[in-house]
């Protein structure tokens, strides 16, 4: 008797750590989750439920050609005040048939280092034809497309173009997004009419909602009252 009690003792107890164990890793699986994104920042998604999102760095259809470092998942993260006001606008929009869709938000700055790191591997010219056929990869950082440092890591920058709501195609912008080239720049003077309208649709509708664009990006803006305007993050996304 004394041997089974011992037997049946030593089962509860192994038993027992185990329930223990898997405890402690639903907690802590529950505490990340409540800690994530960090106060102060919100999943886009969750304040803008129909908005489109097309993630290129967690995908290849960029200008590097693979996934991004710190890009773990397709969901795309703003401070709260970008993506509140990132809601005016789409509010803004539909009653014309026209509706937002988002490339590139917050971006870790482990992101940004991938950048650096790719520009400085001259070899590395997978998607150059689609995105940097006319400048050589040798001067990506003296033209300034490529940096150290990117507005993205203070959480209220953002990459975006404009969709029609009924097809959810993309309105006509004159180049693709992520072009290095001048005909990126929102005035470029080879543009179509209707090329050039179409930037300044979405360019007058983002600043009338608080944004300032990017002389040298039709699709770049940045929260005037940005919240973090010295910080840069590097959480990854999730």
């Amino acid at each position: 008797m004394s041997t089974l009690n011992f037997k049946s003792l030593n089962k509860v107890f192994l038993l027992s750590i185990l329930i223990f164990g898997l405890l402690s890793c639903s907690e802590s699986a529950t505490s990340k989750e409540k800690n994530y994104p960090p106060e102060g920042f919100i999943q886009i998604q969750k304040l803008i439920p129909d908005i489109i999102i097309e993630a290129r760095y967690f995908g290849n259809h960029n200008f590097i050609g693979k996934q991004i470092d710190g890009y773990q998942s397709d969901s795309l993260i703003l401070s709260l005040p970008a993506a509140k006001a990132l809601r005016k606008v789409q509010k803004k929009l539909k009653p014309s048939g026209y509706e937002l869709k988002i490339f590139d938000a917050y971006r870790p700055q482990k992101a940004v280092d991938h950048f650096v790191k790719w520009a400085k591997d001259l070899k590395d010219t997978l998607n150059k034809k689609e995105f940097y056929p006319s400048i050589p990869k040798s001067e990506l950082f003296k033209e300034g497309y490529i940096a150290a440092k990117s507005g993205h890591s203070r959480g209220s920058t953002i990459d975006l173009t404009l969709i029609y709501s009924q097809s959810k195609e993309e309105l006509d912008m004159g180049s693709t997004y992520d072009f290095f080239g001048p005909i990126s720049w929102p005035s470029d003077s080879s543009l179509s009419p209707l090329q050039y309208n179409n930037r300044m649709l979405l360019q007058k509708t983002m600043e009338e909602n608080g944004f300032v664009h990017l002389p040298q990006e039709w699709w770049h803006f940045t929260l005037k009252n940005e919240p973090y305007p010295d910080q840069y993050f590097d959480f990854d996304i999730e």
